[in-house]
């Protein structure tokens, strides 16, 4: 009977289209919408170069938002735990806050490590196609160990983290990323110039 009362109520949902819309918001901030999808293991630096993209897109007038994986896990995921079910489904929740808020005609960075190839289809899906760009931290493993910000390399090589990506649980690297970021052999400053000439060359920014 719950089941069935559950179907019910799902067939009376229906997507309620207002007058204002993305095209209307996206006129407004003069931007082109788009989610910035940020991937690499832990400690390649997708935090810190989506910051630092977002610094100097704010200088130039644009519009925007970082959603960071510690941050997400503070409140909107704070009842999900690390089990591979609950790391898709924290996945999907940020996905579908992308797609809201480049519905607000924001253009959106989004820093997680989202390590299942298809996990990042399922946002990409979600989004128009030139909507969504992936970007590669391409940082090599012992280059992220070496940094180990917060000690979970080593916790994980001692056993006291399980499943963590890199060690006992998979990566896989993007296969075709609109943008790749030689994180491990260059400064912040050089990726962030190849993420603003790649939103230059797609339109997303034109200064």
């Amino acid at each position: 009977m719950a089941e069935k009362s559950m179907s019910t109520q799902e067939n009376n949902i229906v997507w309620h289209q207002h007058t204002v819309n993305k095209e209307t918001r996206s006129k407004l901030k003069k931007q082109k919408p788009v989610v910035l999808w940020f991937t690499g293991l832990s400690g390649s630096g997708k935090s810190t170069v989506a910051g630092a993209l977002e610094n100097v897109l704010t200088e130039l007038g644009f519009h925007t938002y970082l959603l960071d994986g510690d941050n997400v896990r503070h409140g909107l995921c704070k009842d999900l735990s690390f089990s591979e079910q609950d790391r898709k489904e924290n996945i999907r929740r940020v996905g579908e806050l992308c797609k809201l808020m480049a519905d607000a005609g924001l253009i959106v960075l989004s820093a997680f490590i989202s390590p299942y190839r298809e996990e990042r289809k399922m946002v990409r899906e979600l989004l128009p196609e030139s909507d969504f760009l992936e970007v590669f931290v391409n940082t090599p493993i012992e280059v992220c160990e070496q940094r180990d910000p917060k000690g979970l390399y080593k916790k994980a090589r001692a056993g006291e983290i399980k499943n963590f990506t890199g060690i006992d649980s998979d990566y896989e690297q993007p296969l075709q990323p609109e943008i790749n970021l030689p994180a491990g052999d260059n400064e912040v400053s050089v990726l962030v110039d190849i993420c603003l000439t790649a939103l230059r060359q797609r339109g997303v920014i034109t200064s």
